[in-house]
């Protein structure tokens, strides 16, 4: 006797669409789309049908583009998810920044330096955690990411510079927050200015007319800098007095230094000094030497507080200009 084969059983019409879902499900992460709604859609539809039915009507706000396929809820889940990562990112490397002032005893330029890097690495860590989050292959990159290399690296090759010679700078100590430097404008005039600020691309200088510049990182490391603070933030003033052939110039030279002591800014050592520069042709020319150690105060005004105590002096003691 043969066996009786057991009758098979044919779908039914109620057991197609459960087919056909299985179908549209095992085809999903096959189709182009935002891989990391897809595990939200499924969680508020299996909660809630009032939100799976808001979270549906949103899915169907689409449009395709070939194999790739997204929604309003797409954009509105990648906006959170980036608007998330942001957040945390900001907050995050502002909490490093505060761990790295009060945990370290490092010097400022040190501590500037320490909050750069932890800054650079919490940025770098929110990156990636945005990349999984969303659900994105970087393998699907593979074919375009030698020309995309390339865009990168040529449109940031300043901005990578920059970064790089603002870190060297901050290590080297050569530049540093708080030192007077001499800025050449535009027009080709030079002025003083101390350091506010040395930041990712540029460092803030601001000058005693208040104006700020902004210099690139790469250009303080690769031209001539003259730094007034680097070893020492003694800086000699040079203040020119002419006086008269008819002058007693010993009294003179002693008018001189009283009017440079006098100013309160002037150190006591280095002393001021007064030098007989030149025979002029109506003057005899002298020139008085001090230092004073704040230069981000200002030079000018030094040199106006002398030759305004002079003034006085000479008036008083009958000495011709």
């Amino acid at each position: 006797m043969q066996a009786e084969t057991p009758p098979t059983a044919t779908p039914t019409a109620e057991a197609a669409p459960v087919e056909q879902a299985w179908s549209l499900a095992e085809q999903a992460p096959e189709e182009g789309g935002v891989a990391a709604s897809e595990g939200i859609k499924e969680a508020v539809s299996s909660k809630s049908e009032t939100f799976g039915s808001i979270v549906g009507a949103l899915d169907d706000l689409a449009f395709s583009f070939g194999d790739f396929r997204i929604s309003l809820f797409d954009v509105l889940i990648v906006a959170a998810i980036v608007g998330g990562v942001l957040a945390f990112a900001w907050f995050a490397s502002k909490m490093a920044r505060r761990l790295v002032r009060r945990l370290t005893k490092l010097d400022g330029t040190q501590q500037l330096l320490a909050e750069k890097i932890a800054t650079i690495v919490v940025w770098g860590a929110a990156f990636f955690i945005g990349i999984d989050l969303l659900g994105i292959d970087l393998t699907a990159f593979a074919v375009f990411s030698g020309a995309f290399g390339l865009a990168i690296g040529f449109g940031l090759q300043k901005t990578f510079g920059n970064l790089i010679a603002g870190i060297i700078l901050l290590m080297d100590k050569s530049i540093k927050p708080g030192d007077v430097i001499a800025v050449t404008d535009t027009a080709g005039q030079q002025s003083f200015g101390q350091i506010r600020k040395i930041g990712i691309r540029a460092v803030s200088i601001t000058t005693r007319d208040q104006r700020e510049y902004l210099i690139p990182n790469e250009n303080l490391m690769i031209n001539q800098v003259e730094n007034w603070s680097y070893s020492s933030k003694n800086v000699r003033v040079q203040v020119p007095v002419g006086v008269s052939y008819n002058a007693d110039l010993k009294l003179a030279e002693e008018l001189m230094l009283e009017a440079a002591k006098s100013v309160e800014r002037i150190l006591k050592v280095p002393p001021p000094t007064v030098w007989l520069d030149q025979y002029g042709a109506s003057s005899v020319d002298f020139i008085i030497q001090c230092w004073i150690q704040d230069p981000e105060d200002g030079v000018g005004n030094v040199r106006s507080a002398v030759l305004k105590k002079l003034w006085w002096l000479f008036k008083e003691h009958e000495v011709e200009e």
